[in-house]
């Protein structure tokens, strides 16, 4: 996940930091310019709720519904204003309330409601203008290792310094029976995260994508066993397993989205020059969203990058890279194929962003892979078992 360092949008309200020690908090003033809004204020306006047993167990549910649909530990702002408990991938027929008794959502109306001008119409527009912004923004609550959450321990809340920083200040929550005490004055990085929970706000970035997982189970989803006409013995490529072997992003960033791409020619049988019209090359391209405590563990599945994998194809374009943004571009490559011995290339070009790290990129002959057996090798920093079956 990358973030930015501001996000802005034109409405009434304006969201101000309060000193860092006062538990005074946010307000909402009516203000006719554009408004800049933070992702500390957004940390600070949280660590200023009541938040409790209820409420935590509200972020955690999303972030596992994330995860489980293959997404980084995230709960986004929109899915918190509009389906509580609700993680990324999660398909929604309408906004709920009914999982919760005070959800999140409540919580941050209030805290709103309390700062404007009260029993004014003004006053309730600008809170609405306010939670729409909010909802629009893309910022999230990132929850890094929650699965070691003890199921009672309030977080630390921070935000994303960017800048490659590995440490910030969080907000820590602490008290009970609605007693709150909030600080700026603890340092938080990484080895604090796999301690106790802490709570990130970022900005998301992959909710567009959609994982591997979300294609692909333990099982393919194509027919091996399906009789072919012909009788020619058919074989597609499979990615097995994916194993990240270094952290590509400070851990405020959240987990590492890599992008897959191999671009060649599918099914290929022609036997003469003139067929090769016939043929245009295809790109194969998935993401695997690969964790913080993932690291050098495989991620298994299987994804199909060719079928029908044919004797006469030569060479495969692949290229990973892992996402960090920038200015959209192409890697002109090629991939090609053999009739009668002589070989024949065709031109691919493989989406990437300027700002993205380039894990690897080449081309993959044929002869790599041997048919009704896997092998793996290593990229970059990324291990990839291949199986020809």
């Amino acid at each position: 996940m990358k973030t930015l360092s501001k996000l802005y949008f034109a409405v009434a309200v304006v969201l101000l930091a309060a000193s860092a020690c006062n538990r005074g908090g946010a307000s909402v003033e009516t203000v006719d310019k554009e408004v800049v809004m933070t992702r500390q204020e957004v940390a600070r306006m949280l660590s200023s709720l009541p938040l409790g047993a209820e409420q935590m167990q509200e972020v955690y549910d999303a972030v596992c519904s994330s995860s489980d649909n293959g997404y980084d530990e995230e709960y986004m702002m929109a899915d918190l204003l509009t389906v509580p408990g609700s993680g990324v991938g999660t398909k929604h027929a309408k906004s709920s309330k009914a999982a919760y008794s005070v959800p999140i959502r409540s919580m941050i109306e209030d805290y709103l409601a309390s700062r404007a001008p009260s029993g004014t119409k003004a006053g309730a527009a600008d809170v609405q203008r306010y939670l729409d912004g909010l909802k629009d923004s893309g910022l999230q609550i990132y929850w890094p290792y929650s699965e070691e959450w003890d199921g009672e321990t309030l977080p630390l809340i921070t935000f994303d310094p960017e800048n490659g920083a590995e440490a910030n200040y969080a907000y820590v929550i602490s008290g009970e029976s609605g007693h709150f005490e909030v600080t700026d004055s603890l340092l938080v990085d990484e080895k604090v995260a796999i301690e106790r929970p802490v709570w990130v706000i970022n900005r998301n970035s992959d909710s567009d994508c959609v994982p591997m997982e979300s294609f692909f189970s333990t099982k393919s989803w194509l027919d091996e066993d399906e009789d072919e006409d012909d009788g020619t013995e058919r074989y597609n490529l499979y990615i097995r397993d994916f194993t990240m072997l270094r952290q590509y992003d400070s851990w405020f960033a959240g987990a590492s989205e890599f992008h897959v791409w191999c671009g060649g020619v599918h099914s290929f049988y022609a036997s003469t020059e003139d067929q090769l019209k016939n043929y245009t090359p295809t790109i194969t391209d998935f993401v695997v969203v690969v964790k913080r405590g993932e690291v050098g563990k495989k991620k298994r599945f299987n994804a199909v990058l060719v079928t029908d994998f044919s004797d006469q194809l030569d060479k495969l374009a692949f290229l990973i890279s892992e996402d960090d943004g920038g200015t959209r571009t192409n890697w002109k490559c090629s991939a090609s194929v053999k009739i009668k011995s002589k070989t024949y290339g065709f031109d691919i070009d493989i989406p990437i962003h300027s700002a993205d790290d380039i894990v690897w990129r080449g081309q993959l002959g044929s002869t790599y892979f041997t048919k009704g057996k896997s092998i793996e090798g290593r990229f970059g920093d990324v291990k990839i078992t291949f199986a020809l079956e």
